[in-house]
């Protein structure tokens, strides 16, 4: 069989190897059972890279990237690393690809999974059901903007300056990925800024009406002030399908959004590029729960949101819808039989560690795929 889809695996650091290692042999079942054959190749991120290359990403390890189809990323991060300075963090290897492969459309679902409603903090009437995609604006607005820094002033005190700006081709790119999303799912996008107080929030509101007007008259387009939508996500979630918007209210909406669900230990993401000319992007896969070092060797971080992220990455980096919903009916189907790992543990349900749960599913595909 044709190795005919290139990964590029980045582990990186805390449980981040630990739940990597249960997704790979995911993609060793796909090779046995589903004749898909990838060709992996592995390097170093973050905390890791750090302390075997003196940086938390090198030049060769972006080239590899760039190279590759997709990129599977675990975790990075931890205390160990937490006085090497601002500007050597190992969280920088993130920034840095986001930037070289120019990521700039993050996909942040927010799904409840049956099985999972009761560890919800908001009742089950309110979060049954709950299937929302975040799209967030990831390489520019506040967290990108110049001018920025820390400067002194003539008096002796200090002035910190970040600036929020974006551009109508910014705004107008990662709105795209929105529409297309929506047009997928339901047909309904809200965009969400503050376009009362903001000058950057009102040209966001402009430009996504416009293009709305003129490429996606069949979407349904609605609008909504980032406070507002954060009081709405926790009183009555299930309004939204698709929603939109700029790198800061995105982080923090997408994080709000994600504790809807019970556990940050479940929870896939994806950040993608623009089509190539080959009409593939480039697009990072990684689950948000970061590196949890406090639990790190131990064998009981959850896998699930690792492999989830697989799924994502099956299904927008290489259209292969089936595959990615059969990984995740594997998942939900063993999270039904009671086993749990201890981020979603339950009364009457049986707490199992990282390699039972990832043994679970590789049981639950080949049953799936008979």
């Amino acid at each position: 069989m044709p190795a005919n889809k290139k990964l590029l695996v980045l582990p990186g650091d805390g449980i981040g190897p630990e739940v990597m290692r249960e997704v790979m042999h995911v993609v060793e079942w796909m090779a046995r059972r589903r004749s898909v054959n990838f060709d992996i190749e592995e390097d170093l991120v973050g905390g890791a890279a750090i302390d075997a290359r003196g940086v938390a990403i090198t030049p060769d390890a972006v080239a590899r990237a760039r190279q590759a189809d997709a990129v599977l990323f675990g975790a990075v991060g931890g205390p160990k690393w937490e006085k090497l300075g601002f500007d050597n963090r190992p969280e920088i290897a993130i920034l840095t690809l986001r930037k070289e492969l120019g990521l700039f459309a993050n996909l942040r679902p927010a799904v409840v999974l049956d099985p999972l409603v009761d560890a919800s903090p908001l009742k089950a009437d309110l979060v049954r059901g709950l299937d929302i995609m975040i799209v967030r604006e990831s390489t520019g607005g506040i967290y990108f903007g110049e001018p920025r820094g820390i400067e002194t002033l003539p008096d002796g005190t200090k002035r910190g300056v970040n600036t929020e700006v974006y551009t109508t081709p910014e705004i107008e790119r990662v709105s795209r990925v929105a529409f297309d999303l929506a047009r997928k799912r339901s047909g309904r996008l809200c965009s969400v800024e503050k376009a009362n107080v903001m000058e950057s929030g009102l040209l966001w509101r402009e430009t996504v009406t416009a293009l709305g007007a003129a490429e996606y008259p069949d979407v349904q387009l609605s609008h909504m002030y980032a406070d507002n939508c954060a009081m709405q996500l926790a009183r009555n979630p299930r309004q939204f399908d698709v929603i939109v918007t700029g790198n800061l209210f995105g982080d923090l909406l997408s994080d709000l959004a994600s504790m809807l669900t019970g556990s940050l230990g479940m929870l896939p993401s994806a950040t993608l590029g623009a089509p190539q000319p080959g009409g593939l992007r480039h697009a990072l896969y990684e689950p948000i729960h970061g590196s949890a070092p406090d639990i790190a060797g131990k064998g009981l971080a959850n896998p699930l949101a690792q492999m989830l992220s697989f799924a994502m990455l099956l299904r927008y980096s290489f259209d292969m819808n089936e595959d990615a919903a059969l990984i995740e009916t594997a998942c939900t189907n063993v999270l039904a039989s009671g086993l749990r790992t201890p981020d979603v543990m339950a009364p009457g349900c049986a707490k199992v560690g990282t390699h039972v749960m990832g043994e679970a599913v590789l049981r639950e595909l080949n049953k799936l795929a008979a």
